[in-house]
């Protein structure tokens, strides 16, 4: 890369750096002057990345003088990485023709799949007003069903609940843990959620402790008073913790000398804490790796499962984040500046713009909440903790029977 593309990139991606510097002129007209005359994808692609990762966490900013010459030219590339990085920019920047063009290829069902999920991101950043309706859409397509129900929950649209409940039985189990994601997210969403628990709608388990957690944090009473009609009264911690550890231990060991299935117990895993943990290579990144713990010792695992906050490391201390529009997320807080906050939540990474956050409490909770084990019957929670104790990975139950 030329000595001026990276001291214009440098200054334009670092305002500090800007500051300290000798230089007057704003950096960001001589790039988009580059991206204008130059033919080199490699420097396109350079200079298109540090604009990106500078205008980062931002809905809308002016566009660049000039830009209209260059969204023109760069759209028109060769190059696939260039003409995306072209479009999420020039939508960022305001530009009709990049929403219009990222809404049709994001709407048509026979385009490239990597193509519609880079134009779904895009116009999720961006926080398009038009985009509901094709999310909507969306939840008829197996490809991109997952992500569009959780783009839902960025917008307070009435129609969003009901259409997830009306294909939820349907779902795979990924795709509905995002979808009680989003419905736990706002107030009208998740009485509507709550209301289909009473009905059968949705089985009374699939609310994990997480989800009961998410749906406290939303602070209204007519949620709270259904979920204690539903669950009866739910608390935080346990007077007793270790009296409850004696009690699980009872039931482990009710099972005799083998107490539980480890392949029905991966299964439980995966339905309840994969989400956020990694065991053998799979799972999430939100709590730590469990693989290299001591899971060889019952009271280890029952003391980190009944009583998560006896010790958090800050990395895994949970915040709760209130938006302006009613949408309430609680994740870890990995990264923050003054635009923009990075949350990582138990299904996706969110960069909210500081100017659409209300509130934010950084509690002295672990992400993992208390009464993990509570929605579980005696023979889940054998196989369950039966499985966390194994040495080595086992196959789920549909591939142990050779199905």
């Amino acid at each position: 890369m030329k000595p001026l593309v990276i001291t214009s990139l440098l200054l334009f991606i670092n305002p500090a750096l800007h500051a300290q510097s000798n230089a007057d002129a704003d950096p960001l007209p001589a790039l988009v002057q580059i991206l204008r005359d130059s033919s080199e994808p490699q420097m396109q692609l350079d200079i298109l990345r540090g604009l990106s990762a500078a205008f980062k966490g931002r809905r809308q900013a002016p566009m660049p003088k000039g830009w209209g010459t260059v969204e023109t030219k760069l759209s028109q590339s060769p190059n696939a990485d260039v003409r995306t990085l072209t479009q999420s920019l020039s939508l960022t920047f305001g530009s009709a023709q990049a929403l219009a063009a990222l809404r049709k290829i994001l709407a048509d069902p026979g385009a490239n799949l990597n193509a519609r999920r880079t134009a779904l991101d895009s116009l999720l950043g961006a926080k398009d007003s038009g985009l509901t309706e094709i999310l909507l859409g969306l939840l008829k397509d197996p490809d991109l069903r997952g992500a569009a129900i959780r783009g839902l929950a960025a917008y307070n649209d009435p129609k969003t609940p009901e259409a997830i409940l009306e294909v939820y039985g349907s779902l795979a189990g990924s795709e509905k843990r995002d979808a009680l994601n989003t419905l736990s997210s706002r107030v009208p969403f998740s009485k509507l959620m709550i209301a289909a628990v009473g009905d059968g709608k949705i089985p009374r388990n699939a609310l994990t402790a997480e989800i009961i957690r998410q749906l406290r944090n939303l602070k209204n009473p007519d949620i709270d008073a259904e979920l204690q009609k539903v669950y009866g009264t739910i608390r935080e911690s346990s007077a007793d913790k270790k009296q409850e550890m004696e009690r699980y231990k009872q039931i482990y060991w009710a099972g005799g000398s083998q107490p539980g299935d480890a392949p029905r117990g991966r299964a439980v895993f995966a339905r309840i804490c994969q989400q956020c943990h990694t065991l053998f290579d799979a799972g999430g990144k939100v709590g730590p790796d469990l693989t290299g713990s001591n899971r060889g010792d019952l009271d280890y695992i029952l003391q980190n499962i009944i009583d998560p906050n006896a010790v958090i490391p800050n990395e895994y201390r949970a915040s709760t984040i209130d938006m302006k529009d009613g949408r309430s997320i609680t994740g870890i807080v990995k990264q923050q500046d003054d635009k923009s906050v990075t949350v990582l939540t138990q299904n996706e990474t969110l960069v909210l713009p500081r100017n659409e956050i209300e509130s934010a409490q950084h509690s002295q909770l672990s992400m993992m909440p208390e009464g993990l084990l509570a929605p579980l019957n005696d023979q889940e929670v054998r196989d369950l903790l039966y499985y966390l104790s194994r040495p080595g990975q086992v196959p789920l139950p549909a591939e142990k029977a050779g199905n």
